[in-house]
């Protein structure tokens, strides 16, 4: 009985591990594996295991997929105005000013000239990150003015979508004309036969949907984006009917004919590639 006579509390020494440096691992969106940060980037920030591929900001896109990393920016002064004075819970040029810190972008879209294996091509991005790609009259501007420079110069257009917003509501009116203006620069660019490639990524929603990112002659979606005008749960609470599973990802959207390809993040070099050979 010699166990029960011990003394009932029993000093415990914790010896302190070394410190382990943060940042190391990330935990993906798509199955919770745990994947070594090293191992993601090599894989263009697609998980090795259910294929999710996670959000890119602009630059990074741009280094995976233009030669040497390497796009001519243009127009790269514009910076968006406060025309309304907007106040609310925080301010827009406090927004701008937070968003410009976070991203080290201007603004939501870039543009410019580049080259996918030698061959040449105008080229946009926007980014989620910014207040969600959404757009104001600058990414608007830059959109509708590199599709112009393309169509001059007699050039491919590809755009790669990332804008979870669609027009700015810090801008009003001014934000909505955008859908009409960049809608209008790329018909004459159809008009003038030139070639426009979409690229759809997670999220593609609302304005951005609405407007410039599904007029392409050929559109792309990388895997289980979300592209839609609105969200799920709004839509479900205004038609009062439950979706079907997958609604408005990239799969759903294949099947039922509204975009041409899904194709992998690690494919989307050569895709896009190829389709210039054949179209360009």
């Amino acid at each position: 009985m010699a166990l029960f006579k011990k003394n009932k509390y029993i000093k415990v020494t914790v010896s302190k591990k070394k410190n382990m440096p943060g940042g190391l691992w990330t935990k993906c969106e798509g199955c919770g594996e745990i994947i070594y940060n090293k191992k993601l980037e090599e894989n263009l920030c697609v998980c090795p295991k259910c294929n999710f591929h996670f959000t890119l900001g602009i630059r990074k896109r741009i280094e995976i997929l233009l030669d040497n990393g390497n796009l001519e920016e243009y127009y790269g002064d514009l910076e968006t105005l406060d025309p309304l004075n907007f106040k609310g819970p925080k301010t827009y040029a406090d927004k701008l000013k937070e968003d410009r810190e976070i991203t080290g972008l201007k603004e939501a879209a870039v543009v410019g000239k580049g080259r996918i294996n030698k061959k040449k091509a105008a080229f946009a991005f926007t980014d989620s990150r910014f207040i969600m790609g959404s757009m104001g009259s600058v990414v608007g501007e830059k959109i509708t003015r590199i599709t112009e420079f393309a169509t001059e110069e007699g050039l491919p257009l590809i755009i790669v979508s990332g804008s979870g917003g669609g027009a700015r509501m810090y801008e009003g009116l001014l934000s909505l004309m955008q859908m009409a203006k960049t809608s209008a620069a790329l018909a004459r660019h159809a008009e003038s036969g030139g070639l426009y490639i979409s690229v759809l990524t997670n999220p593609t929603m609302a304005g951005v949907l609405a407007s410039f990112s599904s007029l392409g002659d050929v559109i792309i979606a990388e895997p289980r984006a979300l592209i839609g005008f609105t969200g799920p749960r709004v839509i479900e609470q205004t038609i009062r009917q439950r979706l079907p599973e997958g609604f408005q990802r990239s799969e759903f959207l294949l099947e039922h004919g509204l975009i041409d390809m899904i194709v992998n993040r690690n494919d989307m070099r050569e895709r896009l590639s190829s389709l210039l050979d054949y179209l360009g």
